[in-house]
């Protein structure tokens, strides 16, 4: 067995700048990532634990254009019931705010849960069987500090309807939507959240 590494106090303090850095992107540049970067990305997303090591994230590229269209639709849908759930200011300056990155990130990509997964045997999920969804998030945290490590941003888009996005991506009726994501070059960095910034929510 080889000796655990040692993370001394500079990759510390590089450590801590990462996870300050990392940002909800909504506004992507449209060039396309180089080649392998998104295999690559995935392969430490998939290094995260999970619940009796069931490793239950399902990860599906969305490429095609009538796919990628149902999943516009159903965030205009969404978006607009969201919209009139809010009064006055609070209306006005949701209206104005920029949600997601859907028309420009070249790369998008599906997270589901399967939730009929013989792998871990059940173990640790008994009694909290959301483990499984969980364990997926937690995976997506880890996807999403390695693209930024990489200079590459993340979106999560969550106005959505489940139901009609895994209906038009054709998945098994046991994957879960857990979370669909935009990647691409960001068009601009802060460590300040883009909320914050635009007076939705103030910070810590």
């Amino acid at each position: 067995m080889s000796a655990p590494p040692i993370f001394d106090a500079a990759f510390a303090a590089q450590f801590e700048t990462l996870l300050r850095w990392r940002r909800d992107v909504r506004r992507f540049r449209r060039d396309a990532l180089p080649a392998g970067v998104v295999e690559a990305l995935l392969e430490l997303a998939v290094l995260s634990p999970s619940v009796g090591h069931s490793q239950p994230a399902r990860w599906l590229r969305v490429t095609a254009p009538a796919q990628r269209q149902a999943v516009q639709e159903s965030f205009t849908r969404c978006n607009e019931a969201a919209l009139a759930a809010y009064d006055g200011e609070r209306a006005r300056l949701y209206a104005s705010l920029k949600l997601e990155g859907l028309k420009e990130a070249p790369e998008q990509i599906a997270v589901f849960c399967d939730h009929g997964t013989p792998r871990g045997h059940g173990l640790g999920r008994q009694t909290m069987p959301e483990m499984l969804d969980y364990s997926v998030v937690a995976a997506i945290t880890q996807l999403w500090l390695a693209a930024r490590l990489r200079g590459v941003g993340l979106g999560w888009v969550s106005i959505l309807d489940p139901v009609e996005v895994a209906a038009a991506l054709g998945v098994p009726p046991g994957w879960k939507l857990i979370a669909y994501l935009c990647l691409g070059w960001p068009e601009q960095e802060s460590e300040t959240p883009d909320l914050v910034r635009a007076g939705w929510e103030d910070g810590r």
